[in-house]
């Protein structure tokens, strides 16, 4: 089993390197919920009636890193890794095919492509997209949603790996 290593972020940062730090701790949290759990226990939608499970918080959140980082900040034209016209929740739907270590796989290339593209970017430079209305997204902004993002779905793996196998903790 790897014990995945969860950097804590500097308290005496400056503000990027403390965003940075924040959202690196926030992901390796989700690697950390889904650890040492077999691909049926990532399925497992534990939360009755939701159908929320571990991989599919993984999916998720690969697509999410790919949407603001690649197609918002960059402006890469990428298709959804996921979701489709007829499902825009695809990256929640798993069934019996879909795997942790593809999902990983897909999610780790994701992080390291919104690093790379994070990197030539200063957090007052601005994204190539608008939002619906019009707004403007800097990288600052965008670290900050990410980081939210990350927290907000973290808390629902908490109490997923809960109901799975009665692990809590950080």
């Amino acid at each position: 089993m790897t014990i995945t290593e969860r950097p804590e972020p500097s308290t005496t940062a400056g503000e990027r390197e403390s965003l940075e730090g924040w959202l690196d701790y926030h992901r390796a949290t989700l690697a950390l919920k889904c650890e040492g759990l077999d691909d049926a226990q990532l399925r497992k939608a534990a939360l009755a009636p939701s159908e929320l499970t571990l991989l599919g918080l993984v999916r998720h959140l690969a697509e999410v890193e790919r949407w603001w980082f690649a197609m918002v900040l960059e402006g890469l034209e990428l298709p959804d890794l996921y979701s489709t016209a007829e499902d825009r929740d695809g990256d929640f739907h798993v069934t019996e095919e879909h795997t942790f270590a593809d999902a990983e796989a897909t999610w780790q290339a994701e992080i390291d492509r919104a690093r790379e593209i994070a990197a030539k970017h200063g957090l007052d430079d601005l994204a190539v997209r608008r939002s619906r209305l019009g707004e403007e997204f800097n990288l600052r902004w965008i670290y900050t949603h990410m980081i939210e993002e990350y927290a907000r779905h973290n808390g629902h793996a908490d109490l997923l790996r809960e109901q799975i196998d009665g692990v809590t903790g950080e």
